[in-house]
């Protein structure tokens, strides 16, 4: 397969690795041509373009098997989530219109659900969330669902939950630097993915995907940060974090949800086995990994 992964970053540079390990020739677009040497390394053609800017598409000549789009707002606002997600999808749409994929993955995020009273949710669930930037992610999805259902476009959405990895996990590397604080009283639930796993649902999704289908990435396990500091002190011989001060749980209070994301469509429809289920396994690897450096 020809594949084409536009925001080659986090995710999408071991992405490409593993689809160029398999023998597929993937081109790998980034917005800067800063970083193309360890692309080229992973056996992946660099290209320099910009969803925000569609006259940059000019050196993706030819036609895609296959199109990711893990492009990253950089942790922007509402103006940037409109511009990379909501515009930039129009205009990938506009642009592969004369040319469309066999398989088109969006990623896109768990934070659609905006749910509060720690319910499960699934695929069917509802998706409204209060805060904007979520909301710009719910109208990138009903944008590609649309032309899923009129136009045929072979759309698959993927909702990750919280990214974690080699180098990632914002309260694993709050605990480290002994910055962490429990927020509220430690009930609210968090759900999260290792990166690996998120590579290989994504190609699950690639390679089983229905058109116009929603599937949640996210592990087996929800947790609550109480008990995730709990096990990450245990883990690290280090006290557990101390409580929030009123002042702290109020400027972190706005758009926090609290939900458990079921996963059972990604494993059930696309087969997809975890190469870490819970936090435990992927949190256990990484502190290996941080222990050999």
């Amino acid at each position: 397969m020809r594949v084409l992964i536009i925001g080659c970053g986090y995710v999408g540079l071991p992405l490409g690795a593993e689809l160029a390990r398999r023998g597929h020739e993937v081109v790998g677009v980034r917005r800067s041509p800063e970083g193309a040497e360890e692309l080229l390394a992973a056996g992946i053609t660099p290209v320099v373009a910009d969803v925000t800017r569609p006259e940059t598409f000019a050196p993706l000549s030819g036609a895609f098997d296959w199109v990711v789009n893990a492009v990253s707002s950089t942790k922007g606002g509402a103006s940037e989530y409109r511009a990379v997600y909501l515009e930039g999808t129009r205009h990938l749409l506009d642009w592969l219109a004369a040319h469309p994929p066999q398989k088109y993955v969006h990623l896109s995020s768990t934070s659609v659900y905006g749910q509060m009273d720690g319910e499960v949710v699934n695929e069917i669930a509802a998706a409204a969330p209060t805060g904007e930037t979520s909301q710009l992610l719910v109208a990138t999805e009903q944008l590609l669902l649309t032309a899923a259902s009129e136009r045929e476009f072979p759309a698959v959405i993927l909702r990750a939950a919280g990214i974690y990895g080699p180098t990632r996990g914002h309260l694993f590397q709050q605990f480290l630097r002994n910055e962490a604080r429990i927020a509220g009283d430690g009930t609210r639930v968090m759900n999260m993915i290792h990166r690996d796993d998120l590579v290989g649902a994504i190609i699950a999704a690639l390679e089983r995907g229905r058109r116009g289908e929603i599937y949640n990435a996210a592990d087996d396990e929800s947790v609550s940060q109480l008990e995730f500091f709990r096990w990450l002190a245990a883990k690290l011989g280090k006290p557990l974090p101390p409580f929030a001060t009123e002042v702290e749980n109020a400027a972190r209070k706005r758009g926090l949800t609290n939900k458990r994301v079921a996963n059972d469509k990604l494993k059930t429809e696309l087969g997809y086995a975890f190469k870490y289920p819970t936090f435990r396994e992927g949190y256990a690897s990484e502190i290996a990994r941080m222990r050999l450096l």
